[in-house]
């Protein structure tokens, strides 16, 4: 029973201690008529995946293209709001991926990216070679990580989602703000010219009527 529990809790361990894929997640900021990229050297045969979605900015679009080592272009998508790339090395390098916003001459971008590299290591060290069925704990916590690996992912939709609703919220206030100073500066021009015009038709000057006297 003791060594039943302890397994179980090795696997729970293993489970709280697990890492996702390699990778790196970044938000950065991309100016307008500039290009950012970014580098990663991968091995032969490995998969890796670019996510992207632009936060902020203009009509949230950018350029986005990944090269190999030997200078081809692997990817290339231009004016995307967010794609998804997935890739199997074919070439040992220095792979590179850029965003550019080259094509905007005013709007400034926020860009966020997720780039996984490899696939996600088994939740417990001998899965792969098992012969035996699972035990209700191991079950319990493959079952386990696979959720909290969903909520992660959800969480991350949803911080990009509240991101880009919040500027968006904030550049409708801006427009709002100053439609409404505009339309009270109208109100007080109108209001002035009014008071101008009845007061010239109080103020008007009659023509006198002089007699001549005998």
């Amino acid at each position: 029973m003791r060594a039943g529990m302890r397994a179980g809790m090795r696997a729970l361990v293993v489970l709280l201690c697990a890492l996702r894929a390699g990778g790196t997640e970044l938000t950065f900021e991309l100016p307008d008529s500039d290009k950012q990229c970014f580098h990663q050297e991968l091995e032969r045969g490995l998969k890796f995946t670019l996510d992207y979605q632009v936060i902020t900015g203009g009509h949230y679009d950018v350029d986005c293209y990944v090269e190999d080592p030997t200078g081809r272009t692997i990817y290339k998508e231009t004016k995307k709001q967010y794609d998804s790339f997935p890739h199997r090395t074919e070439v040992k390098g220095v792979y590179t991926f850029c965003f550019s916003n080259e094509f905007s001459t005013f709007s400034h971008k926020t860009v966020y990216f997720d780039f996984q590299v490899g696939n996600e290591p088994p939740i417990l060290p001998d899965m792969s070679n098992r012969v035996t069925a699972l035990t209700q704990m191991e079950s319990a916590c493959v079952t386990i990580h696979e959720a909290l690996n969903t909520v992660i992912d959800s969480q991350t939709h949803y911080r990009l989602r509240e991101a880009q609703d919040r500027s968006r919220a904030e550049d409708l206030n801006g427009r709002v703000s100053y439609w409404s100073v505009g339309e009270t500066l109208i109100l007080f021009v109108v209001s002035i010219g009014q008071v101008m015009l009845l007061k010239s038709f109080f103020t008007e000057k009659r023509p006198g009527s002089g007699g001549t006297g005998t």
